[in-house]
């Protein structure tokens, strides 16, 4: 029986190669309980995130492409604009930790990412408020620049040719 490189990393309790490595600290199964976990969450949003998604999904706002429920590290966002590294949180009741809030923001952060939380009354009542918002802020952050997906091994191709 041949295991698929996902499969044999869950075997062996180590990230998959997804141009994460190690370095996020997370074992291919704790990954694939947070994607789980995520997908859940997907089928299943509060009512203020599936009004919320209605203005960010197909790049409405200004252009920019969001994803819902991404996981990042050990964290789900609620939505991320890879482009930028913008995350909304949409917070209910159940964020009434604003010290667990703090630190998980702090750690998004160190990672390169911007954290902006909106209330569930805010979307509900200001929806307009909250794009304008969040348009705002997308329009000041500079892109990111994503790696190549194929990188050339050992570094070739940085510094031009190389002479012998």
């Amino acid at each position: 029986m041949t295991l698929t490189p996902r499969d044999e990393a869950r075997r062996l309790d180590s990230p998959p190669l997804q141009g994460r490595g190690r370095g996020w600290g997370v074992s291919a199964n704790a990954i694939a309980g947070l994607h789980g976990h995520a997908r859940t969450m997907r089928s299943n949003p509060t009512e203020p995130e599936k009004r919320l998604w209605a203005h960010l999904s197909r790049s409405q706002l200004g252009g920019f492409k969001f994803r819902r429920q991404a996981t990042i590290g050990r964290v789900i966002a609620d939505f991320l604009c890879p482009a930028t590294g913008l995350i909304i949180e949409v917070d209910g009741d159940t964020h009434i930790d604003a010290e667990a809030d703090a630190r998980r923001d702090a750690m998004l952060e160190s990672l390169g990412y911007r954290v902006v939380r909106v209330s569930n009354t805010d979307v509900m009542r200001n929806i307009e408020g909250v794009l304008q918002h969040l348009l705002t802020t997308l329009q000041a952050m500079p892109l990111r620049r994503a790696p190549h997906p194929n990188p050339s091994p050992e570094g070739e191709g940085l510094s031009g040719p190389v002479s012998c």
